[in-house]
């Protein structure tokens, strides 16, 4: 009886699960049974690297944080970056081997890379001396949905820093307009009729941007006018952007990276760029905009 008693403890002992926890400083993101990785039908010391691959890849989701790159705030004065971090694949995967053949639960903590901002306070503070360019364009401050949308695009681009032979995208960096985003239904212009859409607004935005950074003689790679007369720009200075159509983009071909700040202030929509005194560029005359509209 006894020799049967310990037969079976032996054998529970044997097929029980070991459990692999997965820990973030003090707190576990996830436990794993080893079996689960064990390449079968193979013996249990070879792993199956494509499942550890979306492991590190789900745990990565949940922890990772994405670096803030250093900004001005209203008054131009600096807040500095903050690092991200990702989990260091490599070393993730040594912890992951040792925990594995240990015969019994175990645990390991994740490791991590540091992930550095675009951005930071020293290149910040070196470029937002120099005011190479602005432009500034006027709307009706009485209707509220197109200057909700006008402001929400504004601190999009507020702030963005293109470096040299870098590609700047209207769409990429504003993103899709959806009602989730916070924009709000206001006039579009579609096929040169005016009707409602959300985001109605935003190309007054890309306008004024374009004219800004015209004028600062960058590289204009895609720029589209509107199928009618908008009233906020001069003739043919319009910029329409749409996401499922046209974009506005442009290159920095100077030796030196670009600040772009964006304000919306009463019915003003002001858009400044900004360089190093190092920077040495030739200015292009641009009309101005209508203050009437």
């Amino acid at each position: 009886m006894k020799l049967l008693l310990s037969f079976l403890i032996a054998a529970q002992i044997h097929t029980a699960p070991i459990k692999l926890k997965i820990e973030n400083e003090d707190e576990t993101i996830t436990d794993v049974n080893r079996s689960d990785y064990e390449m079968n039908p193979y013996p249990d010391y070879i792993i199956n690297e494509q499942k550890l691959n979306d492991l590190i890849s789900n745990v990565n989701q949940q922890v990772s944080r994405e670096p803030v790159d250093a900004a001005l705030n209203n008054y131009g004065a600096i807040i500095s970056e903050k690092t991200g971090k990702t989990v260091d694949e490599i070393k993730f995967k040594k912890a992951f081997y040792k925990a594995f053949y240990k015969n019994r639960d175990t645990s390991f903590k994740i490791p991590f890379k540091p992930v550095y901002p675009k951005v930071d306070s020293e290149l910040l503070e070196r470029i937002k001396r120099k005011r190479i360019s602005h432009y500034v364009t006027y709307f009706n401050s009485r209707n509220k949905e197109r200057v909700h949308n006008i402001k929400l695009a504004s601190e999009a681009i507020n702030n963005q820093v293109v470096f040299p032979g870098e590609t700047f995208s209207f769409n990429k960096v504003v993103g899709k307009r959806t009602a989730s985003k916070g924009y709000l239904p206001a006039p579009v212009i579609v096929r040169g009729e005016l009707t409602e859409g959300v985001g109605g607004g935003i190309c007054q935005v890309s306008s004024t941007l374009f004219n800004a950074v015209d004028r600062a003689g960058v590289k204009i790679i895609e720029r589209y006018s509107h199928s009618r007369r908008v009233p906020y720009v001069p003739p043919k200075r319009d910029a329409t952007v749409s996401w499922y159509g046209p974009d506005f983009t442009f290159q920095n071909q100077h030796n030196q990276p670009l600040l772009i700040r964006s304000i919306v202030t009463g019915g003003q929509m002001i858009i400044m760029i900004f360089s190093s005194e190092d920077l040495d560029y030739k200015r292009k005359e641009i009309q101005r905009a209508p203050i009437n509209n």
